[in-house]
């Protein structure tokens, strides 16, 4: 049998502060202390050559069940649709109306955070309603 093994989502994206920033506020995930001796990112970065400074960033679910996030930049930008999107899950256990609400309380708050609604998803006799967002980089995510 294998054993469960942790995972890490990996995003490329342009600016990794900007974008982990953004998905420490959908998900309240925290950024990780520094490496030992420094007293911040900033001191740390500082330590390495000029074109690796602001090259990646991570952030973390502060209770460890969920993954780590990792952001590292790179030189092309989004071209094509996501392969793998994000589902957040804002609606668990709530239909109809109810669920509804909930998803557009949730993406009005992150649309404030420079998220981007792309539709709405209404419920059908096989699903629930979920919204169609993306991330202050264009990346596609569910709020589900």
């Amino acid at each position: 049998m294998v054993s469960v093994r942790q995972v890490q989502v990996t995003f490329d994206c342009a600016e990794p502060q900007r974008v982990g920033r953004f998905w420490c506020e959908v998900l309240g995930y925290v950024v990780p202390p520094p490496p030992d001796g420094f007293d911040g990112w900033d001191e740390y970065e500082l330590t390495l050559p000029a074109e690796r400074r602001g090259a990646s960033f991570a952030c973390a679910d502060p209770t460890g069940v969920g993954p780590r996030l990792y952001f590292q930049r790179v030189p092309e930008g989004k071209v094509v649709k996501n392969r793998v999107h994000l589902d957040v899950r804002v609606g668990t256990g709530l239909v109809g109306a109810e669920r509804l609400a909930a998803l557009e309380a949730e993406c009005a708050r992150l649309v404030e955070f420079g998220a981007v609604q792309e539709r709405i998803l209404h419920a059908d006799e096989e699903n629930e309603s979920c919204i169609v967002m993306r991330d202050v980089e264009g990346n596609e995510f569910c709020l589900d």
